[in-house]
């Protein structure tokens, strides 16, 4: 591993914030490599795509580009659908991170006996 390979590992070891800033932004350029290579698995050209999604093609590029602002849950299934591919979405808990349970509202808490 390289020295600046090892920085940044100790740097996102020591900084919570930046560790969960880099996660979001690999985890937007990984959405926006997964659409281009969909589309270029495909054989279908951004202009086709547009036509498909009802959408121009320059909406095409910019999400492909990371340049769409509030790309909607919506558009991203009609860009899938339309490449006869699927989304999936995962919600989990981040790693090494734990919190204690917090007391439902409504719920008698558990008394040991």
């Amino acid at each position: 591993m390289s020295k600046v390979m090892r920085w940044v590992d100790e740097e996102l070891a020591r900084d919570a914030s930046l560790a969960r800033r880099v996660e979001m932004e690999l985890a937007r350029l990984r959405l926006e490599q997964d659409l281009v290579a969909l589309r270029e698995g495909e054989g279908v050209s951004q202009r086709e795509l547009a036509r498909r999604v009802g959408v121009s093609q320059p909406v095409i590029a910019r999400i492909e580009a990371g340049r769409a602002r509030n790309l909607e849950l919506r558009t991203l299934l009609r860009i899938a659908s339309a490449l006869n591919g699927e989304v999936r979405i995962h919600i989990r808990r981040r790693p090494g991170r734990s919190r204690p349970a917090e007391k439902r509202p409504g719920r008698p808490s558990r008394v040991p006996a």
